[in-house]
């Protein structure tokens, strides 16, 4: 008899430990969407997109798990809780897998199936965990993987396709002594569990060759799910069983103490083991307009993950539904924030690179509050108060003059004014005396496309209408609007496909990109333009694509555009006849050699701290913190080394109050506990933190409440100097060192602050203790 090859096919366990950030991150994801449920310890552990929130049954308490604790930040695709080992397992669509254990604070980070070469990155989707003898069987999109929960390491692997091909591995069950792997691709197959062979695909032999979606093992019975959402029973000597035929797709398939928990887009099921109906709930649920994607059922209540409202835990024979979810935002797809202090706003509008906004986003918007949590204003609510589409919200705007007056520019609809957190009015065609106007692509309708905003020192709020000559828009404080027609430096304003971000000068100057054609500069005293472009001696900007544009202490103007970053330095003379309209980019030496600074990086956004520091994001390598000429990269903050769940960061946002510095991604929102803060008026709020500075302590001790240009001198307590510097912004750091040589050593520190006129003196004491 000829023997089959046998794959052998082996994971080499590679465990990391990933960083805990909680004492300088913090994080704002949406736990609405809840992708799957598991169960143990008298716990319920509920998997959000790319975060996890445990909820103690007993206390009604939630914990979030994300990337601030070390979560990879991934989609996750599959969540598991072993009891016996006191371990919280985490699968995701990229084959990655994260391990919390109760007694460590670290999570490990699991990516022998991520960097597996063999595999296909499109086929490394964990599907299924399923424990069996200690060992969990890892159902993926290649087949079966073994692994060690006491030894944390992976065992073998197993392709148990035709010749040992790889399939799509749905769900295993384990029915003694059998385990059986139901799969998309390869039908419904089964081999000797206690097998010493099974990776040679010859032990494995196939019960039915149709697609199955899952398969449960629940007390004595088993039990798998096809494609056709209908459910069979497997009975030894007499095949598969049909016993009942759903309605809808089934979303998920689950067992727990011995009840399995069906769950369809139209209802979720509780059966007992013989397969009798025990419960069953109809959607949507009354005030929760949501489908089902996950569920599990234990003592005598449903648990159902859904797409929008968290999980619901619903009695058996009730209708009366507890929403179990974490406070936070209502997407993760966040696309604009903008911070002032104590709150930030947030919008989920999306355009491509190329502006389109197809398909289009019904999202609505968030507000956090720092001291009361999250309100969430959904679309629906938007669409109620104008009775009319508010959709594709695509930047958003705090009033500086009125923090609780907010401003939302829609791509698709007009201005969105908000007071209150409640939706004021919806300017467009109707009310804005024929200024904002709907704009045609070919012959198709594109409705109102605004983009950008800022407001200028008087209280006017500029904006930029696409695909239109009257261009640039000025709302007033008293709410009249003008346009302006931007004809006479933009040929063809109807064939660019967009105005882009707005930014206006401390002289009033309004600066505003364009898709392709550069950055246009308008005086509104004068109504002159000027144009800063991509061709060298007309503008040098390395893309004619401009994203970002931010103006800095020093009123230099700084652009970010599609491939890098440039500095306009005659922000104040543009408008002057035969003006250099020469941008400049940034060298820096990079080992010693001249290098251009984000050289042919897509810029999203650029933000100027209290510091006079540079937060620039772009759509591909995270996050650059540098210094006031670009020439010191002071932070670098990407997804491998930070909570930032992706390094395509959408936008940046400071509260200038506190530091803290928002980083809106595709993928969530995190936060960084930073310590530049603006200038004060006066010294009265200066202080030093921490203090005491204990022994251990390896970070830097912040000084704020400083005003600009301030004069900071430390010194030990006979007057010794230690430190000199002069603030930027209002805070600096000092890193308990002797003018960077050699740490303090223990005792009183005096902080000595004058500010720039001398007119001001104060000082602050600093103990240190080694």
């Amino acid at each position: 008899m000829k023997r089959a090859f046998c794959f052998a096919f082996i994971l080499l366990s590679s465990l990391s430990f990933s960083q805990n950030f909680e004492d300088t991150w913090e994080d704002h994801f949406s736990y609405n969407s809840v992708k799957a449920i598991s169960e143990g310890n008298n716990k319920i552990y509920a998997a959000a997109e790319n975060s996890v929130f445990v909820y103690d049954i007993s206390t009604q308490e939630i914990e979030t798990i994300s990337t601030v604790q070390g979560l990879s930040g991934e989609l996750i695709s599959t969540i598991y809780y072993s009891e016996n080992f006191g371990t919280l397992v985490i699968g995701y669509e990229n084959g990655l897998i994260d391990i919390v254990m109760d007694d460590e604070e670290e999570v490990l980070t699991v990516v022998d199936i991520l960097e597996k070469q063999t595999i296909p990155p499109d086929n490394k989707r964990i599907n299924q965990f399923n424990e069996y003898n200690g060992n969990l069987y890892i159902a993926a999109e290649f087949g079966i993987s073994l692994y060690d929960l006491s030894a944390l390491e992976f065992d073998d692997t197993y392709f148990i396709g035709e010749q040992g091909a790889q399939i799509d591995i749905r769900q295993t069950a384990i029915k003694e002594p059998y385990i059986y792997a139901a799969s998309f691709g390869g039908g419904l197959r089964r081999a000797l569990v206690d097998n010493d062979n099974l990776i040679d695909f010859e032990e494995w032999s196939t019960i039915a060759t149709a697609n199955f979606r899952g398969a449960q093992t629940v007390g004595d019975e088993i039990y798998f799910v096809r494609f056709t959402n209908n459910i069979v029973r497997f009975v030894e000597g007499s095949g598969l069983i049909n016993v009942a035929n759903l309605n809808g797709t089934i979303v998920d398939f689950t067992e727990v103490d011995n009840t399995l928990t069906i769950s369809t887009e139209e209802e979720v099921l509780a059966y007992d083991e013989d397969f009798n109906l025990l419960s069953l709930v109809p959607f949507p649920v009354p005030d929760f307009e949501s489908v089902p994607q996950s569920g599990i059922s234990l003592n005598n209540n449903f648990f159902i993950g859904t797409s929008e409202k968290g999980v619901l835990q619903i009695p058996f024979s009730s209708s009366n539904p507890t929403q179990i979810l974490p406070d936070g935002p209502l997407f993760n797809q966040a696309f604009a924030i903008d911070a002032s202090p104590g709150q930030l706003w947030l919008s989920y509008g999306d355009v491509d690179v190329n502006f389109n906004p197809a398909p289009k986003t019904f999202r609505g918007i968030s507000n956090l509050v720092v001291e009361e949590g999250w309100t969430n204003i959904d679309y629906e609510a938007l669409f109620q108060a104008f009775g009319k589409d508010a959709n594709d919200i695509v930047d958003i705007l705090i009033n500086p003059n009125d923090p609780q007056e907010v401003y939302a520019t829609s791509f698709s609809e007009g201005l969105l004014r908000l007071r209150d957190q409640t939706p004021e009015i919806l300017f467009d065609e109707t009310n804005s005396n024929n200024v904002l106007e709907d704009v045609f692509v070919g012959s198709n309708n594109a409705g109102i496309r605004l983009y950008g905003m800022d407001f200028d020192n008087e209280g006017n709020l500029w904006t930029v209408q696409s695909r239109t000559d009257e261009g640039l828009i000025r709302l007033s404080p008293s709410g009249q609007f003008q346009s302006i027609d931007v004809t006479p430096i933009l040929e063809n304003v109807s064939g660019i496909l967009a105005l882009s971000e707005v930014k206006v000068s401390r002289e009033g100057f309004i600066y505003f990109g364009t898709s392709d054609s550069g950055l246009v500069a308008y005086n509104p005293g004068t109504g002159s333009f000027n144009i800063i472009q991509a061709n060298e001696g007309n503008g040098n900007l390395p893309s004619p694509n401009v994203r970002a544009l931010a103006f800095d202490a020093n009123n230099r103007l700084w652009i970010g555009t599609l491939k890098g970053v440039r500095i306009f330095f005659n922000v104040g003379g543009i408008f002057e006849e035969n003006a250099d309209v020469n941008s400049q980019e940034i060298i820096i030496l990079e080992n010693g050699i001249p290098q251009e600074f984000l050289f042919n990086i897509s810029i999203t956004d650029i933000e100027v701290d209290g510091s006079n520091n540079k937060w620039i994001s772009t759509a591909t390598s995270g996050v650059f913190y540098v210094s006031p000429n670009a020439q010191e990269t002071l932070l670098r903050f990407t997804e491998d080394n930070s909570p930032l769940p992706t390094n395509n960061v959408q936008d940046i946002s400071i509260d200038e109050e506190t530091g803290t510095v928002y980083f809106a991604t595709q993928n969530g929102l995190v936060a960084f506990k930073g310590t530049s803060t603006a200038p004060e008026e006066d010294l009265s709020l200066l202080r030093a933190f921490p203090n005491p500075v204990r022994p251990g302590f390896e970070g830097n001790v912040t000084i704020d409440g400083l005003t600009a240009n301030a004069n900071i001198k430390i010194t030990d307590i006979t007057g010794n100097l230690v430190f000199e510097t002069t603030s930027e912004g209002g805070s600096v750091l000092w890193d308990t060192r002797a003018f960077g040589s050699y740490k303090v050593r223990s005792g009183v520190y005096l902080v000595l602050v004058t500010t720039e006129d001398a007119f001001e003196t104060k000082v602050a004491k600093i103990m240190i203790v080694r």
